[in-house]
This record gives structure tokens, C-alpha cells and sequence, in this order.
């Protein structure tokens, strides 16, 4: 085979391994802080949807956003219920190695975390009219930020048992069993203005 052609074939081969590349999945505890408070929650991810099964007192049981669709459904299990909202953008996951609005990265040390060798990176980006610093602490075997903490201390969030895995689809859509929330509000027999507990932060 021709050298040129060698070539040709090799990057569309290596084109194709980028284009078929799987998607990223997987299941981690959530632990995230702020002003003091901890609130840990079980995190299912796959592409644009993830599934939050809250472990605090509450109506909400379960939040799943669907980025893809711009929505996002509450369920409250003892009630078989669930409320549909429009998408937040405050429930985005920053799970990237790059953060958004990033303007400098500083490489400052190394750690193991949770079992991951990391390398921890002070990060300025412009968040609106405000730049904001936070630490970040990236798993070099896996490239998944773990840890991302706010460099005045007043938000972190970090993943703990993280494994990747593929995840059915069945996990980020709405129970067969479960009917919507309106319903049984517009009959007042329920209560108004549930909100889960994730946009509180």
C-alpha cells in the first residue's frame, strides 16, 4: 500500500475511533457543601440526563434532568406522583476537566483521592461580570474532575465511589406507574410549589 494511501487510512480509522468513542456513564455519591451544610445525594449520569436520588428529609425523592429535553422531573415516591419543570441551568454538572468561562489553569500538587491518583489545579474563570478561583482536583486514570472546591470555601463538590458503567436508559425516564403532580394539585388535595432540593444550593 502506497505511503499517502497508508496515511489516509489510518487518520480516517482514527476519525472514526473519535466519532464511536462511548459516551460518558456512570454512578457516584455526591457529596456537595455549601455555607456549612453537606447534603449528599446518589448520582446516575449518562450524556445529557442524570438521575439525583436525595437523601434528605422531603416530599422529592428523586430528581431527573433531562438537558436534552430542557426539562426536569420530580418524583415523590410515597405519592407515586411527579412534577415537571423547565430545565435550570444550576443543575448543570460540572464534570469536565475544563470548566466553563475558564480563563487560567495553574498546576499546584497531586493526591490520591478515593482511590485515584489526581492532579490538583487552581482554576480562575469568569462567571458574568465576577471572576471566580476554584481547586480543582482531576483523575488523571480516568480524566474526571472528583473534587472542585471554591477557592473562598463556600461551595464544593466533590465524587466519591465513582464507577463507569453503562446505565439503561429506563433510569432517566419517568415510572410507567406515576402520574403527574398537576393533577392532583389542580384537585387540591396537594401541595404547590415543590422544588427539589438540588436548586437550593
Amino acid at each position: 500500500m502506497p505511503i499517502r494511501l497508508s496515511m489516509m487510512v489510518a487518520i480516517l480509522a482514527s476519525c472514526l475511533t473519535i466519532e464511536a468513542a462511548p459516551a460518558l456513564e456512570f454512578v457516584a455519591d455526591q457529596v456537595t457543601k455549601k455555607d456549612g451544610h453537606a447534603l449528599r445525594t446518589g448520582i446516575y449520569y449518562k450524556d445529557d440526563m442524570w438521575r439525583l436520588e436525595h437523601n434528605s428529609n422531603g416530599p422529592v425523592n428523586i430528581t431527573i434532568v433531562r438537558k436534552d429535553r430542557q426539562v426536569m422531573w420530580l418524583l415523590l415516591a410515597r405519592m407515586k406522583h411527579f412534577k415537571t419543570l423547565a430545565y435550570d441551568s444550576r443543575q448543570a454538572l460540572r464534570i469536565t476537566e475544563r470548566l466553563d468561562g475558564e480563563l487560567a489553569r495553574e498546576e499546584i500538587g497531586s493526591e490520591v483521592l478515593d482511590g485515584h491518583p489526581t492532579t490538583l489545579y487552581e482554576v480562575t474563570t469568569r462567571e458574568g461580570e465576577e471572576q471566580v478561583t476554584y481547586y480543582q482536583w482531576v483523575a488523571t486514570d480516568i480524566h474526571f474532575p472528583l473534587r472542585l472546591v471554591r477557592k473562598d470555601g463556600s461551595w464544593t463538590v466533590e465524587y466519591r465511589n465513582l464507577k463507569l458503567r453503562t446505565l439503561p436508559d429506563e433510569l432517566f425516564q419517568i415510572p410507567l406507574t406515576y402520574l403527574p403532580l398537576e393533577r392532583w394539585e389542580a384537585a387540591g388535595d396537594g401541595p404547590i410549589g415543590i422544588s427539589s432540593p438540588e436548586l437550593e444550593q
